[in-house]
């Protein structure tokens, strides 16, 4: 059994924070290149073309994709032979948050007390998920999660019996609402299931799943390429400025529930749809 030390995770982390703020993600790259294909509206077609030439900038350069580098969370995913007893794996965690961050000259952003607003000079605590698995060793995903689109989420709790399409209009309206503020195209995460908080995380983590890459599961698929197809007809576009591209892609994930409840949350990512993962042996 592998002993994984606070180092190696600081270490991870550091280089995952600077990896995720200044790297466009392939599969978010090659869904604006596909985008700029079907776009007919030269505006949004030479924004999105921005939107590539910004991101080999970012990646030349070493210099973040955004101003706005995000609140981090973090997937701390322990699978098999590995050991990781006696460690803070959350002390770890936030450390190698700071050292990237700063590091990486990326924005802080965090304040100690959401309610007195007060500055501070970190990028940690950030927010940390733990899970366990069946796979081998560690793995530890970075998620920087900036607020324009952050502060678009909604949670829904539907009552079980109503029709799929109230659910549709829902999630439609979660991006009709966000209209142009959360720096569109997007990509959507929606969990559905669970409990209001679980259902919440499950459209964090539908975030993480490559665009293009549909569920498993035939029905919930379908509902993925109808919502793509409907949110596409917005004509929000890049930067809400019209045309083709209002989302990049739609990730849903589900989850048993209880019999009387319902739980749809929606979570909006901007057009640098930003993560980076390491699994540590």
């Amino acid at each position: 059994m592998k002993k994984i030390t606070s180092q190696a995770i600081t270490d991870a982390v550091s280089r995952l924070c600077v990896v995720a703020n200044t790297h466009l993600r392939l599969d978010i790259k090659r869904a604006l290149e596909d985008a700029i294909k079907k776009e007919d509206n030269d505006r949004a077609g030479s924004i999105l073309k921005q939107l590539l030439e910004n991101a080999r900038i970012a990646k030349g350069d070493m210099v973040a994709l955004c101003q706005d580098t995000g609140m981090p969370i973090v997937f701390v995913d322990i699978g098999r032979g590995i050991d990781v007893s006696g460690i803070d794996i959350a002390e770890a965690v936030n450390k190698g948050v700071e050292e990237g961050y700063r590091r990486g000259y990326l924005r802080d952003s965090i304040i100690d007390d959401p309610l007195v607003r007060q500055e501070r000079t970190s990028s940690a605590p950030c927010v940390i998920h733990f899970d366990f698995g069946s796979h081998k060793g560690l793995k530890v995903t970075v998620l920087p999660k900036g607020f324009g689109c952050e502060n678009k989420t909604q949670l829904k709790m539907f009552n079980p019996t109503v029709p799929i399409r109230e659910i549709k209009d829902f999630i439609v309206s979660v991006v009709k609402n966000a209209g142009p503020d959360a720096c569109p195209p997007y990509t959507l995460g929606i969990g559905i299931g669970g409990t209001a908080d679980y259902a919440s995380l499950l459209s964090k983590k539908a975030l993480l799943r490559p665009v293009g890459r549909h569920n498993k599961l035939k029905h919930v698929a379908e509902l993925e390429e109808e919502l793509y197809r409907t949110l596409n007809k917005l004509n929000i576009g890049p930067m809400g400025l019209g045309g083709r591209t209002t989302v990049l892609g739609v990730n849903i994930l589900t989850y048993p529930t209880h019999m009387a409840g319902l739980p749809v949350a929606v979570n909006i990512s901007c057009h640098v749809l930003r993560s980076a993962s390491v699994i540590l042996k």
